[in-house]
């Protein structure tokens, strides 16, 4: 199958049709996983729809989340049988037929801390979710049932466990996912389906014809240039911006939205024994470590945030907080030495009713997601979570287009695979094939179809083309040189940062967030974008002044001298564009 490319030639494409074309049916606004999923719902009904991001595309939440796809077991506790039951079945969309390149099963150990007390009443819980997971589901779909260890079986599961941690453990399934990855999927299958898709663009207000809202004003940051886009309806779905977004439209009325303030640490995977993830209790939150290609990753933590909303800061509080807690059953204590990465990211939890108070114009979805008419001709949805985004895109387009309308066309998205998905499973039976034709190791045959799944052909053709491309890179010799080529021709990478950050984990995924693979990834970046020797100067500068920036945040235990610190750095776009 050959994907339509996202380039910065189609991006420029798609805000000149925006703005001089037809008035869009719908347009999104806000580029991650829910808006993501609603310009691909759209367009898959037929609608004429486009969507802008004001930075790339699922650089804030979607791409900073614990990278599950999960039921989320938790809210069992809270009795909400039909918000795990729907979180579990679009899991198993995920894992069958829509991303299964990008959604992998995973399990962990949920410990038991009481003999014979405990096990009953746990066993109860995550059975439950097993059979709310086989509810109508496919046999060959669903996760393996959950299964009972002593203290010596964790051992075996976990051998970095500490003696007397866990009196035993329960392993069950849930499922991790490449979620910056999982939003340009979505948003290439949109673009591949015909709908318009620019980011870097920035809402600066919104046009109404009397009362209604029928378009906003944008800026291209590339260029700095000032477009408008006429709309039938506008869809607002920008997560911890969604109140910034309705004020820009004068809404009375809306959704209120608070954020909370989630980091992860990245350890080595050789660092802790173990071949299956924890999950723990702790006092604010819950804590995974979860089992990920050649790390872990361990967090979350849960603390109200009131700082700058683009650029979240990870603080020396937050480390000590999650090595702390995950001290509590390692045998061999982490230490911020052992650390490679980190990040922090922004939930954005929904508050109860809507600013204006008017429930008549509000649809309650579930405890999770609302979707609102914040003034007429906008349409608003916040909460929810990734696990659930194709749901929370259906509900919003439903809204955005009526009850009778919707019936008229129905989503079609719980049936569209996402590009890379289609022949997924066939690549992977002939993985040992491909990598003795191409000289590789099985391991990066695999390594590149969990990012590209059956798109895997059109990175060998440009090897092929190139040989160049088909060498690992120097400092990071995880990714091939392709990959980074690939970013630019057929991702819709714009500037080194987008590499870094969402294109690849190096940001997180190497010490000194990749920098010493930056010279060689803008070499090949300058090649493909036309970038002169100044803008590859200009976009290195950038990156640098990102992560010393971070650097000095995370040396912070204060979060107003964290979110100072990283404050210091200057938007990509305003060093690197006229």
């Amino acid at each position: 199958m050959t994907s339509t490319a996202l380039t910065s030639q189609t991006r420029t494409q798609a805000l000149e049709e925006m703005s001089s074309g037809e008035p869009l049916d719908i347009l999104v606004v806000g580029g991650g996983v829910t808006g993501a999923g609603i310009v691909l719902d759209a367009v898959t009904r037929g609608l004429r729809v486009g969507i802008v991001e004001a930075q790339d595309w699922g650089s804030g939440t979607s791409s900073r989340s614990s990278k599950l796809v999960h039921g989320g077991l938790r809210y069992l506790q809270q009795l909400d049988f039909k918000l795990v039951f729907e979180a579990l079945h679009e899991r198993e969309h995920l894992l069958d037929t829509l991303a299964p390149h990008l959604v992998r099963p995973v399990s962990f150990l949920y410990p038991l801390n009481k003999k014979y007390v405990e096990r009953p009443y746990v066993t109860a819980g995550v059975g439950l979710y097993d059979v709310l997971a086989r509810v109508g589901a496919r046999d060959s779909a669903a996760m393996p049932f959950h299964r009972h260890f002593t203290a010596e079986g964790v051992r075996k599961e976990f051998p970095d466990v500490k003696p007397g941690a866990m009196v035993g453990a329960i392993k069950y399934w849930d499922a991790t996912v490449d979620d910056a990855r999982l939003v340009l999927a979505l948003v290439r299958t949109a673009v591949q389906f015909g709908a318009y898709a620019a980011s870097r663009t920035r809402v600066d207000r919104f046009t109404k014809a009397g009362d209604r809202v029928d378009g906003a004003v944008v800026t291209d940051l590339e260029t700095g240039r000032e477009l408008t886009i006429r709309a039938r309806t506008v869809i607002g779905a920008a997560g911890v911006w969604t109140e910034e977004t309705q004020d820009r439209a004068g809404a009375q009325g809306g959704l209120k939205v608070l954020a909370s303030k989630g980091v992860h640490i990245v350890v080595p995977r050789e660092r802790i024994a173990g071949e299956t993830g924890v999950i723990l209790q702790t006092e604010k939150s819950v804590l995974f470590i979860i089992p990920w290609s050649r790390y872990w990753i361990i967090g979350t933590t849960d603390t109200p945030y009131h700082h700058d909303l683009v650029h979240p800061a990870v603080t020396a509080t937050d480390i000590d907080y999650i090595i702390e807690h995950a001290n509590v059953i390692l045998d061999k204590p982490l230490t911020r030495d052992d650390i490679i990465g980190t990040w922090a990211g922004l939930r954005p939890l929904l508050q109860p009713g809507t600013k204006g108070g008017d429930e008549a114009q509000s649809t309650k979805v579930s405890r999770e997601h609302t979707v609102v008419e914040a003034t007429p001709g906008l349409v608003t949805i916040a909460g929810g979570k990734l696990t659930t985004y194709r749901v929370m895109a259906e509900d919003a387009v439903d809204f955005a287009l009526g009850s009778q309308r919707a019936k008229e066309v129905p989503s079609l998205t719980d049936k569209t695979p996402l590009l890379g998905a289609v022949g997924f499973q066939t690549y992977q039976r002939r993985a040992d094939k491909i990598a003795a034709e191409h000289g590789v190791s099985r391991f990066l045959v695999d390594h590149l179809l969990h990012r590209y799944g059956a798109l895997l052909p059109e990175l060998l053709e440009m090897v092929a083309e190139h040989p160049d491309l088909g060498r690992p890179l120097e400092h990071a010799p995880a990714y091939l040189r392709a990959e980074i080529a690939y970013a630019c021709t057929h991702e819709g990478a714009l500037h080194l940062e987008d590499i870094m950050v969402t294109r690849t984990r190096l940001t997180y995924e190497m010490r000194r967030q990749g920098r010493d693979a930056v010279p060689e990834i803008a070499d090949i970046a300058a090649t493909y974008l036309g970038w002169d020797e100044q803008r590859r100067r200009d976009e290195i500068a950038a990156y640098e002044a990102r992560c010393e920036a971070e650097d000095a945040a995370a040396a912070q235990y204060d979060e107003d001298a964290a979110a100072a610190a990283r404050g210091a750095a200057a938007e990509v776009t305003d060093r690197t564009t006229a």
